[in-house]
């Protein structure tokens, strides 16, 4: 399973002096980026394809607290994809020094073409870059549906003047 180990930083907490929401986004960002980076796919193969990532929905679920001064490791697993690439499913478990499974998250994505500013599926030749990448005991095939599942659309708001 592909992991990263993070230090945490004064600026990674909180008022409450634990590990700030936004801090565990970031981490697990870094996560999948370095996954691709260390297979040699990075900004450079994202800009020649004229891809992006954008993030659907991420579900955080927190079971202990985590503190400056020891380090935090994040995992990384593809839980499902699309027959396109279109649309991604990560999960991330979140270990503390000792192994600890402190949090965890669902994340689910899909590829932008930066010029037309539409969804759209991987290059076929991308897919070598999620080899090695463990799969969840639930991996699955992803379709359209699958994005909608919790059921939450865009509500327009008619601010009156």
């Amino acid at each position: 399973m592909y992991t990263k180990e993070f230090e945490i930083r004064w600026s990674d907490v909180d008022a409450n002096r634990h590990l700030r929401n936004s801090t565990y986004i970031d981490f697990m960002s870094h996560t999948r980026m370095s996954f691709f980076l260390e297979r040699g796919f990075g900004q450079v193969q994202l800009a020649k394809m004229n891809l992006g990532p954008v993030a659907l929905n991420e579900h955080m679920y927190y079971f202990k607290e985590v503190f400056p001064g020891k380090p935090i490791r994040v995992s990384l697993q593809l839980k499902g994809i699309s027959e396109d690439g279109m649309f991604f499913e990560f999960l991330h478990n979140f270990y503390d020094s000792k192994g600890c499974n402190v949090a965890r998250s669902e994340m689910m994505g899909a590829w932008i073409d930066l010029k037309e500013r539409r969804l759209t599926g991987l290059p076929m030749d991308f897919f070598k870059y999620l080899e090695g990448l463990d799969k969840t005991d639930d991996f699955k095939m992803l379709t359209k549906e699958d994005t909608r599942r919790f059921g939450q659309f865009p509500i327009n708001y008619s601010p009156v003047l």
